[in-house]
């Protein structure tokens, strides 16, 4: 049986692989633009480049640092800028924020403490920001969730950048059965899953038709040129009889056997109901994930027909503002992940959330019907 200090050596070892992943993941993001393009706003919904550098070492310096090790901060002045809760995206331009250089860095120096506290710090089982070192796949998790969320940005901007792309689906694949019956549902053994993952508890669903793929570009446009919407995906755009999209500034064919994605909740659902289908709700999901029915997880983020709640014994841990504030019917959840999402947040209990009408994330869909 492995001892204590072993153990604790390997998640010391995985926390520092995985810091310096999401740097470097960071840093490489970033660096092809000037400082002009790092701190303007190209959305009213989205915040300067700028600000979300500086907000991933802000956080990382209030986890580790500060509330690890009891260290003064850096710069005494800047948590009103840096709290997510403090400003909405539309007014950060307007704050005094850190220079691209100067971002740069307070990350570095954060980063310097950072490994100095793994260094000597013990992980203690009994405290549940330490056991498995927590608040360190915390700080990994925000930076990789922050590196998607200004993937989303840059496409917006229509900046060039090498971005990415789903995979292309099979095609063909049709749907998948799940008969009616019960299903461990979230997780307590994943070290580093959020609260709203937790507990694990037993859920129970209905029998029920899964598509084995998410929805197609093929599919989706055969939807629009049926009446079924308006408007297209966010990023396409009629050229003659065919659909082009930009992506990460490129101006592209859209490849048919691609998910759709940029959709809302909305879209989706009107596109579930002409099929004749429904979205899922996320039991449904995770149950048809857990048992191998689903392909093309982690192309595209996939909404579901669920509202945002916590799971039955929810308990808020470490912090209210991450799950607990946003719990209601104004938020849809989404599960899987996209091909932006960092697989150490893709885990099939990861639970994201938006507003239904919400468009620039990397969404797409699945269809459900009742069996």
């Amino acid at each position: 049986m492995r001892g204590t200090a072993e153990v604790t050596g390997d998640v010391k070892r995985r926390v520092a692989v995985e810091l310096e992943a999401a740097r470097a993941r960071t840093t490489a993001l970033l660096a092809p633009f000037s400082e002009d393009e790092l701190t303007r706003q190209v959305s009213p919904l989205m915040s300067p480049l700028v600000w979300d550098l500086a907000h991933i070492g802000h956080f990382e310096e209030l986890w580790i640092s500060r509330r690890l090790a009891g260290a003064k901060p850096i710069y005494a002045d800047v948590d009103d800028t840096y709290d997510a809760f403090a400003h909405e995206r539309e007014e950060r331009p307007s704050l005094e924020l850190l220079d691209p250089t100067a971002a740069h860095a307070y990350l570095a120096e954060v980063r310097a403490r950072s490994l100095a506290v793994l260094e000597e710090i013990e992980l203690d089982s009994e405290d549940p920001l330490l056991r498995y070192g927590f608040a360190f796949g915390l700080v990994v998790q925000h930076e990789q969730q922050h590196v998607e969320t200004m993937l989303q940005t840059i496409q917006l901007s229509g900046l060039a950048h090498e971005g990415g792309r789903p995979r292309v689906l099979t095609g063909g694949l049709g749907e998948a059965l799940v008969e009616e019956g019960s299903f461990l549902m979230g997780t307590d053994d994943e070290p580093w899953a959020y609260d709203n993952e937790r507990p694990a508890h037993e859920a129970q669903t209905g029998a029920f038709r899964i598509d084995v793929e998410p929805t197609s570009n093929a599919d989706y446009a055969a939807f629009l040129a049926d009446g079924g919407w308006k408007e297209p995906p966010l990023s396409w755009k009629r050229s003659g009889d065919a659909w082009v999209r930009r992506c990460f500034g490129r101006v592209e064919p859209v490849p048919p056997n691609e998910p759709v994605q940029h959709v809302s909740w909305e879209e989706a659902d009107a596109y579930a109901r002409w099929a004749g289908k429904r979205l899922p709700v996320e039991a449904e999901w995770e149950r048809a994930a857990k048992l191998g029915l689903l392909r093309g997880v982690g192309s595209v983020w996939e909404w579901t027909s669920s509202e945002f709640a916590g799971y039955p014994g929810f308990r808020t841990f470490p912090y209210a503002e991450y799950s607990g504030v946003f719990f209601g019917p104004e938020y849809k959840v989404l599960r899987g992940a996209s091909w932006a999402t960092c697989t150490t947040v893709s885990r099939v209990t990861f639970r994201n959330w938006d507003f239904p009408i919400r468009r620039q994330i990397f969404a797409g869909f699945r269809c459900a019907s009742n069996a």
